[in-house]
């Protein structure tokens, strides 16, 4: 089989979902009623209007927090494939996803003891 025969069915599911979206975003954007008032041009937050703050600049910690979010969840994403595969990997697998653990630990550890984990400011 050739390269592209392997790939067909993954992109007609794209251009599937890509012409989906698109049609439900025009149909949204054509065929929606459009009644901007000023109260609903007003930023919103969580059902109370906002006050002050608006200049200011979030904590670093918020940033913190979110990178730390993403690097402990891609963590997850490498380890599942893994362990599906674990027995046909054989010691090389077993080894380079221990390196990638223990690195994952050192992290682990420095921002532990960097205090980005403590919830208090």
């Amino acid at each position: 089989m050739s390269l592209v025969a392997h790939y067909l069915p993954l992109l007609l599911v794209f251009l599937v979902a890509a012409a989906i979206c698109a049609t439900f975003w025009l149909g949204g954007a054509l065929v929606g009623r459009k009644n901007p008032t000023a109260e609903k041009l007003m930023p919103y937050e969580c059902g109370n209007d906002t006050e002050g703050g608006r200049g200011i600049r979030l904590h670093v910690k918020f940033y913190l927090t979110a990178i730390l979010f993403v690097v402990f969840d891609v963590e997850a994403v490498f380890i599942y494939p893994w362990a599906v595969l674990f027995k046909g990997l054989g010691w090389v697998g077993f080894a380079s996803m221990s390196a990638f653990i223990v690195a994952l630990l050192v992290a682990l550890i420095y921002v532990w003891k960097k205090g980005a984990l403590e919830w208090e400011t």
